[in-house]
């Protein structure tokens, strides 16, 4: 979660605060006079058509939840329910004050449904005290028992017994850590519940937003629990100060940190509970396991709409992974998958039409609201309309279309592997060879950046950036086949298995799936200045392992010093087409910075515990011979296939 994007104000963009924490505040100096004025129209027109009520809704336990229920004064139906559960407040506070726009399109705004915000357990108005990914309570035996599910259970109920004029149906959603809530109140839930679509919701925090594959996303953490992880003694209105890096430059900050042992010592001084919980479980162990929520989505019932976008840096894990884990233990439920070529949120800020320099030739979000996300809880919940969703609902980059699959992954998929060769050739052909490797140096003290922008957390639109400043430095190895002939589409994951060595005892290892441009290609309206399309190395996938994690999460083990070893690394799904004139171009580096901390190359037991002397240079080889071939394995889709 980056903390830029997580405290994104309530009422300047609509229901992003509702996405991610927000600094709540209406001043027109952050949203610009129109923006304001749009605001003021929009919440005029929620008060002509809706009246609040605020409640402490009562848990199993005694604990009591503060809950915003906007009613529709219109009383031709009796309508159904559409909760949001968030961590980051349901502000504005005060029955007199009205949220700008309800629910997540103005769509059902307009058509009228009882929309409910609430404050989790612990957090602004609500009594109790807040856990992070509660763990879910399988066997509960009192009502001591509690978990997220059991608190959305115990809301819709009050809202069905209390709430009058509905009927009796009710339906959640959530972005990001609220996504995580509206797939937690799915196991266990409420008979009233009867269609739930998580949003980028977190899924496992070692491998989405705070960790992947146990590399620290330094940025994302740091950020967000600077100001998030603070103690809240009693109940509040408001966050509070955001954190002062005192330059917009995020790369030199993270650097000048030093080691992130000197984090607490700079910065936070103990007091940030969470932070020192990071710290103190550095591997998989119990501490992360337990806030795994994949292992408990059972005995599901709902229908579920599980959307996540391609581009989400912070949850793409989490959309992909519980989708799968609903369909392999819940096989007879409506159970389908939404990808659009969106960052973090992206369907609820903006046309979705672009990401950094690059288009996507037509308004996904608006597409996404009108004939997918509308109609799901339209039919669900009031019986209106049909339902005509497809399992996957997928938007195909590069070509830039959405499609249809009755399965995700596709069926019927070729597999294909494209191995590292000499002369930085990417080939269909293993090596035959025996010894080859190519090599660079590593040094944590100067480490790669994972963009050319200048910020202070992890930018939007890095996941479609140009990779060239990258590609050309020497720290970095580029393989990449020759022109396609035939255009080629990915679909499902891809896995990097390499062969590698260290001079070191430890390293990361960051592996990229680019599609480099042709030199004539035609800049889109969206370039920046001083940019061009032409040789643009656009990445299309990318992902990192922190390498004492190879062979397990839970128990990490050093590399042996030049010593060949074998990685295989999940990147995560694609649907991207390369087209004809294009080239397929994989990066592999060991520093990525400051989106993940500095790898010392010295293994230590903790590395939120090593020394500033620990952090050492170290040569780096990826190998190619006919023993140790480095390859991507894909999975094409051959263009009769899908929907």
């Amino acid at each position: 979660m980056v903390y830029r994007r997580k405290f994104i104000a309530v009422q300047l963009l609509l229901m992003t605060a509702m996405l991610t924490p927000g600094c709540a505040t209406l001043d027109a100096k952050h949203a610009g006079k129109d923006h304001a004025a749009q605001m003021r129209r929009t919440m005029a027109k929620v008060r002509r058509q809706y009246d609040k009520h605020e409640y402490m809704i009562p848990m199993r336990d005694g604990v009591k939840l503060f809950t915003a229920v906007y009613t529709p004064k219109s009383k031709r139906e009796k309508y159904p329910f559409i909760l949001f559960r968030t961590p980051y407040s349901c502000k504005p506070y005060g029955e007199q004050f009205y949220f700008p726009s309800l629910g997540p399109t103005k769509q059902l705004a307009d058509d009228g449904y009882i929309f409910v915000y609430q404050d989790v357990r612990g957090a602004f108005m609500s009594e109790g005290e807040f856990v992070n990914m509660t763990p879910h309570v399988e066997d509960k035996k009192s009502k001591k028992d509690i978990d997220e599910s059991s608190d959305a259970y115990d809301t819709i109920d009050w809202l069905v017994k209390n709430i009058p004029n509905n009927n009796g149906r009710a339906g959640m959603w959530g972005i990001s850590y609220p996504g995580f809530y509206s797939a937690a109140s799915m196991i266990d839930h409420h008979p009233a519940l009867v269609a739930v679509s998580p949003q980028a919701p977190i899924a496992d925090w070692f491998f989405d937003d705070f960790h992947h594959h146990g590399a620290f996303f330094l940025p994302h953490t740091f950020n967000f629990i600077s100001m998030f992880g603070r103690a809240r003694p009693e109940p509040k209105k408001n966050f509070g100060e955001r954190f002062d890096h005192g330059t917009p430059d995020g790369y030199q900050f993270f650097l000048d940190l030093g080691p992130l042992k000197n984090v607490n010592e700079k910065y936070f001084h103990d007091e940030i509970a969470f932070w020192n919980e990071a710290v103190e479980h550095p591997n998989y162990d119990e501490f992360w396991q337990k806030r795994d929520i994949l292992p408990h989505l059972n005995n599901v019932s709902p229908a579920v709409l599980t959307v996540g976008g391609w581009y989400d840096a912070e949850d793409l894990y989490g959309p992909l992974n519980i989708y799968q884990s609903i369909e392999e233990k819940n096989p007879d439920v409506f159970n389908a998958l939404v990808m659009g070529p969106w960052a973090h949120g992206g369907w609820m800020r903006g046309d979705g039409d672009h990401l950094g320099n690059v288009s996507f030739d037509t308004k996904a979000s608006k597409f996404y609201a009108e004939n997918i996300i509308t109609p799901f809880f339209r039919y669900n919940l009031k019986g209106k309309g049909e339902l005509n969703l497809p399992e996957a609902y997928v938007f195909e980059t590069g070509v830039n279309e959405w499609r249809t699959f009755d399965h995700w992954p596709p069926l019927g998929l070729t597999s294909k592997s494209l191995f590292a060769r000499e002369g930085g050739k990417l080939s269909n052909e293993p090596p035959a060879g025996d010894a080859a490797y190519d090599e660079y140096v590593s040094d944590p003290k100067k480490p790669v950046p994972f963009t050319e922008a200048v910020d202070k957390g992890m930018t939007r639109p890095y996941m479609t950036d140009d990779q060239r400043f990258a590609s050309r430095r020497t720290d970095v190895l580029t393989y990449q086949t020759d022109v396609l002939d035939d255009a080629m589409t990915l679909a499902g994951p891809i896995y990097a298995d390499l062969w590698v060595s260290t001079s070191g005892t430890a390293s990361d290892w960051i592996v990229k799936v680019i599609d480099v441009l042709p030199p004539d290609a035609e800049d889109s309206e969206f370039v920046s200045d001083h940019q061009h399309m032409g040789n643009y190395q656009m990445m299309v996938r990318s992902e990192v392992i922190r390498g004492r994690f190879r062979n397990s999460y839970e128990n990490p083990e050093p590399f042996v010093p030049n010593e060949p070893t074998h990685i295989r690394l999940k990147l995560q799904d694609v649907l991207h087409t390369f087209e004809a004139g294009h080239r397929v171009m994989i990066q592999i580096q060991s520093t990525w910075f400051p989106i993940v901390d500095r790898n010392p190359h010295n293994y230590v037991d903790n590395v939120f515990k090593a020394d500033e002397e620990d952090f050492i240079k170290a040569t780096q080889r990826v190998h190619r011979s006919k023993g140790h071939a480095s390859r991507i394995d894909v999975t094409v889709l051959e263009a009769d296939d899908g929907g």
